[in-house]
């Protein structure tokens, strides 16, 4: 049972084994995410898709948090490189708090600012990686995340025409 179990909670913090890529695990381990919001985007009703995002968001929240001290013992380093949780909860944040109507360009926009954001990681968002496991690991990059919402918005307030479909 405890191997089924281990193998269960590593699906879950590898974003279904994307977090295994050999490199840039955590950019990889976004696309889970941007399939599912696309997903939402193109498959449910305008009017449910809020909710729907809330609602991976928290998922992909509580998870994070909950595994977070399994994932560092497990592979025995803070903040494991595999766990990828994180990144798919942090690309939900960023399409919750901005979206343009052309889904496709709301996720190339989103991944793209979003990663960046991780890898910066603007202070004081850097600062949340010293929370205890599962938080520490969840924060920073809903910290980042925060960010990239708030430049999404500049840009698309300053130059709108990058938002648009061709």
């Amino acid at each position: 049972m405890n191997r089924v179990s281990d193998y269960v909670r590593a699906a879950l913090c590898t974003a279904l084994g994307f977090g295994y890529s050999p490199i840039a695990p955590g950019t990889v381990g976004t696309l889970p995410a941007v399939a599912i919001f696309l997903g939402i985007a193109y498959i449910a009703p305008p009017k449910d898709q809020t909710m729907i995002i809330g609602a991976a968001l928290a998922v992909t929240c509580v998870l994070s948090i909950a595994l977070g001290g399994w994932a560092e013992t497990h592979w025995g380093r803070k903040d494991p490189r595999h766990f990828v949780l994180d990144e798919v909860a942090g690309f939900f944040l960023t399409v919750l708090l901005f979206r343009v109507p052309d889904p496709f360009v709301t996720a190339a926009w989103a991944f793209v600012v979003t990663r960046a954001a991780d890898i910066v990681k603007p202070w004081p968002a850097s600062k949340f990686e010293a929370l205890p496991a599962g938080w520490g690991i969840l924060m920073d990059d809903l910290g980042a995340s925060l960010y990239a919402v708030l430049v999404l918005h500049v840009a698309y307030y300053l130059v709108p025409r990058l938002f648009l479909a061709s």
